[in-house]
């Protein structure tokens, strides 16, 4: 297993009940792909350095994955369609 960085900004005026969904349905994508949740960081509110979808704020949140290096695929897949999810990067920890 590798170690991986996801952060997610989410849409800024989902509630704190569909902000946390967001984040135990990413939490179950990973369980489901026999990874495990080392971390999760909820950096809040924050300003964006461009507009991305006519949106200038976003909610900030951090994971730290253990994953198998063939499931990053399977996670890239699942959090391009989940719409609250305005923008998200995966990147491998040394």
């Amino acid at each position: 297993m590798r170690h991986y960085e996801l952060v997610c900004i989410v849409h800024p005026d989902l509630d704190e009940a569909g902000f946390n969904g967001v984040v135990e349905k990413v939490k179950g994508w990973v369980i489901e792909t026999s990874g495990i949740v080392d971390k999760v960081e909820v950096w809040g509110r924050k300003r964006l350095a461009y507009t991305i979808k006519k949106h200038r704020e976003g909610q900030y949140v951090l994971f730290n994955l253990s994953l198998e290096p063939t499931a990053t695929a399977t996670m890239d897949q699942n959090l391009r369609f989940l719409e609250p999810v305005i923008r998200y990067m995966i990147t491998a920890v040394e």
